[in-house]
């Protein structure tokens, strides 16, 4: 059957997020159940670089309420006695309480980049600041975990285009936004005739026709066990808690996915800062709320965690707009019922050694990707990032 350049067009179009999709997807078609000893890693980003210092508030430092007058929180939820969390995220003092999540603090890069494309490519990287790479940290995990295996872990994004954390150079992982919208676009009558009645010489162009039928079989099977297990607990109905929600439902079947990986934002808060972040928290804290209320009623708590980063953090002083411009260190967060060691790991920033009005790292990023890899997901943590980062000591 010869195809049209407008067809071809549209195919690309159903295959832009298919293209994603690595050989060993295949599998996906073979039952396979998660074991209780696999662990679960949930990456949260928090896309527009987020102000980390009105998020954990060094609540008994002045250089902080003078850089902030107008910003500055004041009834943060007590931590410690030098520390307090945004008030918007009343779940995250409650699950700091139960010894259920860790926060590291400025946490950042050598020579930092204030770009939110470039600084978000060495996240999603995890190269240096000077080196630019094609793969991101979790599709090297692809490449190493599910090299020759004969039950291949997978890793699935919420979105409607995969980004570069998860793409690797043999595997990548596979985006969608909705499986049920993915199902039905992929079962159009069109897509499937086109599949059955296709041949093409040309490689490129029959490569795109085996990505379409692996598209038209993958997106079945992750919509049927997106159906397979039902929560009775209530989901805020906001886009990050029904992205959450689609997660769990995912986790409780038996896909056998090790890596999900969401967005929410944007953090972006130049001007009036305060009213920005605070509905981007109480999205946050009901979702994860949920989530976390989710994975404890089914015993998955213990085995799920749920990391959180910015590309960036904001300057120390508030601008004149109420807001925060483009910064360089911030904290993470850790969310699970494994931890090892819990509450605040380290100093909070030090507002007294600047660089330029800006934070100084202390912690680098590369090395909880390190430790993530190597202690949670029994991963090559060297081969994977390519050096040696150490260890922490969290998880």
């Amino acid at each position: 059957m010869l195809i049209k350049r407008r067809e071809f067009l549209k195919v690309g179009s159903l295959a832009a997020t298919s293209l994603m999709i690595p050989n060993f997807m295949k599998a996906l078609e073979l039952p396979q159940s998660i074991s209780g000893n696999e662990k679960i890693l949930v990456v949260l980003q928090l896309s527009g670089g987020n102000d980390g210092l009105n998020t954990i508030i060094p609540t008994q430092n002045d250089i902080y309420y003078k850089g902030r007058p107008g910003i500055g929180i004041k009834n943060a939820l007590n931590l410690s006695d030098e520390a307090g969390i945004n008030p918007n995220l009343t779940y995250f003092k409650e699950l700091f309480d139960h010894g259920e999540l860790s926060v590291l603090n400025n946490v950042g890069y050598p020579n930092p980049d204030k770009s939110h494309f470039r600084s978000m490519d060495i996240w999603h990287s995890a190269s240096k600041s000077d080196e630019f790479l094609e793969t991101g940290w979790l599709g090297r995990y692809l490449d190493e975990a599910c090299y020759n295996c004969a039950h291949p872990t997978q890793a699935l994004e919420i979105d409607d285009l995969l980004s570069l954390a998860l793409k690797g150079k043999e595997k990548k992982a596979f985006a969608f936004k909705d499986p049920k919208r993915l199902y039905q676009t992929s079962n159009e009558k069109f897509y499937k005739n086109l599949y059955e009645h296709h041949h093409h010489d040309h490689e490129t162009v029959e490569y795109l026709y085996q990505t379409l039928g692996e598209t038209i079989s993958n997106a079945e099977y992750i919509f049927e066990k997106s159906k397979t297990k039902t929560s009775s607990i209530t989901y805020p109905d906001t886009n990050l808690g029904k992205d959450f929600k689609k997660i769990s439902s995912l986790i409780l079947s038996d896909i056998n996915t090790r890596v999900y990986y969401l967005s929410v934002g944007s953090f972006d808060t130049h001007v009036n800062q305060n009213d920005r972040q605070s509905k981007l928290f109480e999205e946050i804290n009901g979702a994860v709320e949920s989530f976390v209320k989710d994975m404890k009623a089914n015993g998955k708590f213990n085995d799920v965690l749920l990391m959180t980063f910015s590309e960036f953090g904001r300057r120390v002083a508030q601008n004149a707009s109420g807001g925060t411009d483009h910064g360089t260190a911030n904290q993470m967060f850790f969310i699970s019922g494994g931890l090892k060691k819990k509450g605040i790991l380290n100093a909070l920033p030090d507002l007294e050694n600047l660089n330029d009005g800006d934070l100084i790292y202390t912690e680098d990023f590369r090395k909880v990707y390190a430790t993530v890899l190597k202690k949670w997901l029994g991963a090559d943590e060297n081969k994977i990032l390519g050096w040696k980062n150490g260890i922490y000591d969290f998880v």
